[in-house]
This record gives C-alpha cells, structure tokens and sequence, in this order.
C-alpha cells in the first residue's frame, strides 16, 4: 500500500471511531482477504465463517485500541485473524492446517517464469505440506497474502528479521527438500 492509501484507511478509521457504520467500507474491503487467510488454515467453510465474523466483530469492539504503527490497517486485521485461529486450534488441542490452493501455487510459477509440468507442481504441493507451521505460516504471509516483512513480524508478534530468517530458511528448506526429491526420483 502507498502511503497515500494508508492514511486514507487512517481516515477511515477514525470516522468508525465515532460512527460504527463507517468501518462498513473497510469490512467490504478486508472481509474476502481474511475470510480466505482464515480458511487456509482450518479448510472448514462453517468455522471460517465463524471465526472471520469474530475476527471482525472484535475488530469493532477494540477499534478505540487501533494506534496507528507504521504498517497498514490491514496487517492489526490479520494479526487478530490469526490470533483467532490459534485460539481455535488452542481450544480443540489440534495441530494447525494449511489448504494450500493449488492454483495460487501455479499463479507464483507464472510469476517467477517457471515452466513446470503437472507431476513437478503436484510434489512442489506436497513438499509445502511437510513444511513445519511457522515456516508455512511466513510463507502463506508472504506469496499468498502479499505481505511484507514488516506487515509479517507485526503481525506474528516477532522482529522484522525474525520474520525475514523464517522465510528464507523456509524456502531453503523447500528449495533443498524439493531438489533432493526431485534428483531421487531421477529427475534430474
């Protein structure tokens, strides 16, 4: 986002403040982005919806609290998403999920002018898989949902290089697992 952009929503922000309806325009912006972030990580359409409601329902009812840090709106919304998400999973003592989209995978190929076939993509999809939570949760913050790395650390509470080193040892760990894999498999 420009700067522009962020104190427009800074704006709005406070004119929601005073009058609740006006957080309507930014719940229209925001709801499909978190309601996706949040499905990623539970693959369950009834609890996303529940949790994206209480995501913005808690959102409204702290927006007094909203300080303006440096990084978009947009990132306190998805820092109170995930932390909605980890209070799901803290609740049921179930590992985390990651529904990783297929087509999002192939629309980064694209991105990065790779010319990969179907069998390549599939264990590209597979590998993701294996990778531990925090190492796919900086991920999914970074391609899926077009953060930054200060956007990331805001967002899971760490520092702006914590949230760079969890990135790149994630992709190192990717890029070594799926060339390893790919040479066993007489690929390469």
């Amino acid at each position: 986002m420009t700067e522009a952009e962020i104190q427009q929503e800074y704006a709005v922000l406070e004119r929601a403040k005073k009058n609740p309806k006006a957080f309507g325009e930014l719940y229209e912006k925001y709801f499909d982005r978190i309601f996706n972030f949040v499905y990623r990580q539970i693959d369950d359409e009834d609890v996303t919806a529940d949790i994206t409601s209480q995501t913005f329902l808690s959102v409204l009812k702290h927006l007094d609290r909203y300080q303006f840090r440096g990084v978009p709106f947009s990132a306190w919304l998805y820092k109170i998403a995930s932390n909605e998400v980890n209070k799901y999973y803290r609740k049921r003592k179930h590992d985390k999920v990651f529904s990783i989209e297929e087509i999002r995978v192939r629309e980064l190929i694209e991105q990065a002018h790779e010319d990969w076939d179907e069998e390549v993509v599939e264990k590209l999809l597979e590998y993701l898989g294996d990778l531990p939570t925090d190492m796919l949760e900086v991920l999914q913050l970074r391609f899926f949902e077009d953060k930054d790395f200060k956007e990331i650390a805001f967002i899971l509470d760490i520092t702006e290089s914590g949230a760079k080193m969890r990135t790149y040892r994630a992709l190192d760990r990717l890029r070594k697992n799926f060339k390893l894999r790919i040479k066993y498999d007489g690929k390469e």
